[in-house]
């Protein structure tokens, strides 16, 4: 099967990043960096992708936004919020490490990530091994950071974890970062990606994925 058609395929289905659908306007500035690794924290426990996003959405609603605000911010607050998505069960402990993880990005690198990936001089298993200082976030939470974050961040590229890969292997396409890369434009890596940890949560099958789209393209 034409790997390009299978690659607008699943752009166009399933193409949307995880911060494009919690609302953050990625860019290397401090603000939306915050934003994704609070999206980070959230999606790092068994809880559904929609559920994250949703609290993610609504902890920005309510000024959270910023790690000061973060912290400014009450315990019960972050916690009536993540209530508000339904966060259920992780509510109270996600509040503790989102306040905690505030702290430590204010106290060690002044509020900025890229101060984080300065420290780590580049080097993606360094950005990775820092990632899981923050509370909450281990191996799977600093994959999903990374991920999002190529987008802004090209010394992370190209990225692709090993269940996206997998899922490309499903769909007949290259099962490699590498392989994957070459098939778009760097800009359009995380996107991508994200289309095929998409895709592979849906059991996306190659020729219906590639006659849905014929049909609307």
């Amino acid at each position: 099967m034409n790997h390009e058609r299978t690659v607008a395929a699943l752009l166009e289905r399933y193409g949307q990043t995880y911060a494009e659908e919690a609302g953050i306007t990625l860019r290397d500035t401090p603000a939306p960096l915050y934003q994704l690794l609070v999206l980070t924290v959230l999606c790092s426990i068994r809880i559904s992708a929609a559920t994250a996003v949703a609290a993610a959405r609504e902890l920005f609603a309510a000024g959270m936004r910023t790690p000061r605000a973060m912290t400014e911010a009450s315990w019960q607050a972050r916690v009536d919020a993540l209530g508000r998505a339904h966060y259920v069960r992780y509510d109270e402990s996600t509040a503790t490490a989102l306040g905690r993880g505030a702290d430590l990005l204010l106290d060690r690198w002044h509020g900025d990530l890229r101060r984080l990936r300065d420290e780590a001089d580049g080097d993606r298993d360094r950005v990775m091994e820092l990632l899981r200082e923050f509370p909450r976030i281990g191996p799977v939470g600093a994959r999903i950071f990374c991920r999002e974050a190529q987008a802004v961040w090209p010394g992370l590229r190209p990225f692709v974890d090993e269940r996206a890969c997998g899922a490309a292997a499903d769909l007949g396409l290259p099962h490699t970062a590498e392989g994957l890369a070459a098939l778009v434009r760097p800009d359009e890596l995380a996107r991508l990606a994200a289309a095929l940890t998409r895709a592979g949560l849906a059991h996306a099958e190659p020729r219906e994925l590639v006659a849905a789209h014929g049909e609307t393209g």
